[in-house]
């Protein structure tokens, strides 16, 4: 029987101050994992940047604790700490306690702001086991202490100065009873100061990590602006003309900030900004630009006899072919399409790009005729790969049609239909191949054994991927089409597994798959379908019984329990074509047992996963050897 539950007046909750956060925290900062978690610290960072926009902040220090706790630092004019006359309390109070209160709603605080919402203090504070806030302001020092959102005493001023240095202090620990994780990640906060130092021209970002044995120090400070952000991203690539084209400028109170350089890629890698908050849909101020760009290097080739008469205009894709380039703007009110601001939706911010960038390119390219005619020559190569690309594609496709449903001959598929219950393992070598055939469950698991290292594709037009046999056969093989005949609604299989061996072979092997799905069906691994499986590195065996360790630190834990003696038998695995159908079956390809390890894209930083690609797949070898003496620390069980 139905349990009968009153519905009146009573039952309808109010949450009082920050309650209805703490009860729904992912509403407000996106989830309660490590990225809602260093989502705080970018919260309270942004109010400080807030500052430098305006005008008044030139430095920004961020320290992770030694209890984890985080403390940010800035020398702006200190958050106001006279009595709001509408909430009857001070405005310090207001902005870490009430939602949706700031200085960022027309009341003249801010003229430009990242914030649009204003949720940003208060959540953080009501996210947190404690927040402490100092402000510096007209000689006092004042300061409040909130516990899970609750003001624990009145601002109150804790001592003067006289050196003239305004500004504000927080220091906050987060709730370990909200998050799932309450420890930062440096190299995250790196990642994200280092592009916001970058936005603001001249800002100075310092993080400190004050953690035992963690102890480091980085300033970021650039003078350059956009234009060194466009050089860092570039810099393990070859650039192929020396200056960075700027455009810059102010359009009906938009400012306009437009940086942008080709390399010898063949990948284009745009980001696009609005009040220092990355757009990742782009929106009108990225079609400005686009438009701009498209008309300027036709008009540029045309008049200088680069294109012929007849000849059709180059495309849009074919002049952004291994362009580099930031666009930048700063607006009032910016409008944001959905509260995750993901795409900009001002009318005005199209216009306005599109009038500085057509204005100034126009003038580099008739000032730099080398830079411009490597920039006309490049797009026009660029047009006839991709006309060679869509051939084959076209070919691709009518072949398909004529074979009725034309799988590559040596996939072992499933036999299940229903997609949600299927995965593919993408597996290295014919003998782990044959081994991953004959342990797979039939109904659910394909096989598709690869031969040898496929093609780089950070070093290749599309024309070059579909000649290449096996990039084709795991195109058809997932159904989905790749760059703009992409549909993820086709995807055969719901995971696909990379499945190599556990050395520095089979480490670059799926490097070069992640690169390929990266460049070419990014939607993959955003959306959780691409999955790192696990195989042992050890087989131990005592007395007819077996264990399998994942880690030189599993195996010593194993060795320890069942003793050290004669008897202990001990197998390293050199690939996975060493291990028989039924060990490879219960170790890496069953369920209910193995380990997998989804690839997961941060899309908060996404300049920073560009970065890592091309400095791991590019022909530049200083940076590469950079990165690896950089993360080498990090590395776990690489065969030497």
């Amino acid at each position: 029987m139905t349990e009968k539950r009153e519905y009146g007046a009573d039952q309808i909750q109010i949450l009082e101050g920050l309650e209805a956060v703490r009860k729904r925290p992912g509403m407000y900062i996106g989830s309660t994992s490590e990225r809602g978690l260093h989502h705080l610290v970018y919260e309270i960072v942004d109010n400080s940047v807030d500052e430098a926009l305006a005008g008044f902040c030139k430095h920004i220090h961020v320290e992770i604790n030694e209890d984890n706790t985080i403390t940010v630092t800035d020398d702006g004019r200190g958050i106001p700490t006279g009595i709001n006359q509408k909430a009857g309390i001070p405005a310090v109070e207001v902005v870490f306690t009430i939602l949706h209160a700031g200085g960022k709603f027309g009341g003249g605080g801010y003229k430009v702001s990242g914030g649009l919402h204003g949720v940003g203090a208060s959540v953080v504070n009501a996210l947190s086991e404690w927040l402490d806030v100092q402000v510096r302001r007209d000689g006092q020092i004042w300061q409040q202490r909130y516990e899970r959102g609750k003001t624990m005493y009145p601002l109150k001023p804790v001592g003067t100065y006289d050196d003239g240095i305004t500004g504000t202090k927080v220091t906050f620990k987060p709730d370990a009873s909200i998050f799932e994780t309450v420890i930062f990640n440096y190299n995250t906060l790196r990642t994200r100061l280092r592009e916001t130092a970058f936005l603001t021209k001249a800002l100075k970002i310092t993080l400190t990590d004050h953690r035992e044995g963690k102890e480091k120090e980085e300033v970021f400070h650039y003078e350059g602006g956009i234009a060194e952000f466009v050089t860092y991203l570039n810099r393990s690539k070859q650039s192929l003309y020396p200056d960075v084209i700027e455009c810059e400028g102010i359009v009906n109170g938009i400012k306009v900030e437009v940086a942008m350089q080709h390399n010898d890629s063949y990948e284009e890698s745009c980001y696009s900004f609005v009040n220092n908050v990355i757009t990742p849909e782009g929106g009108t101020h990225l079609t400005g630009f686009r438009n701009a760009l498209t008309k300027i290097v036709n008009n540029y080739a045309k008049e200088h006899g680069l294109l012929k008469e007849n000849e059709d205009a180059l495309s849009g894709d074919d002049i952004r072919e291994g362009l580099t380039s930031i666009i930048s703007i700063k607006i009032e009110e910016p409008q944001f399409e959905g509260q995750t601001k993901q795409k900009l939706g001002n009318s005005e911010a199209r216009g306005a790009v599109d009038s500085v960038v057509s204005e100034q390119l126009e003038r580099f390219l008739e000032e730099h005729p080398d830079a411009a005619k490597i920039i006309c020559n490049k797009s026009i190569d660029a047009r006839r790969a991709r006309d060679a690309a869509r051939k084959a594609r076209d070919l691709t496709r009518r072949k398909s049609a004529l074979d009725s449903f034309s799988l590559p001959g040596k996939l072992a598929d499933c036999s299940d239909k229903d997609r949600s219950k299927c995965e593919i393992f993408i597996v290295e070598g014919d003998s782990a191949g044959g081994s991953a055939k004959t342990a797979r469950s039939r109904a659910t698991q394909a096989i598709l054994p690869l031969r040898g290292k496929i093609l780089n594709v950070e070093k290749a037009r599309e024309d070059r991927i579909y000649d290449n046999a096996e990039i084709r056969s795991m195109i058809t093989a997932f159904g989905t089409g790749i760059h703009d005949d992409f549909d993820i609604s086709k995807l055969r299989y719901d995971k696909i597994i990379i499945m190599t061996d556990a050395d520095v072979d089979g480490a670059h092997i799926a490097t070069l798959m992640l690169t390929f799905l990266y460049r070419f069906m990014p939607e993959l691994i955003k959306q959780g379908h691409v999955y790192l499986a696990t195989p042992p590195l050890y087989k131990v065996e005592k007395n007819k019984k077996v264990w399998y360790a994942y880690s030189d630190e599993e195996l010593n834990k194993i060795i320890t329990e069942i003793g050290r003696d004669q008897n202990n038998k001990i197998q390293r695995y050199k690939g996975l074509g060493e291990m028989d159908a039924e060990q490879l079956w219960e170790t890496t390809m069953d369920p209910e047992r193995r380990i997998l390890k989804r690839v997961n894209m941060d899309e908060d930083n996404p300049s920073d996963v560009e970065v890592t690609f091309s400095v791991l797949m590019g022909d530049k070898v200083e940076p590469r050897r950079e990165f690896i003496e950089e993360n080498a620390k990090y590395v776990q069980n690489l065969d030497v």
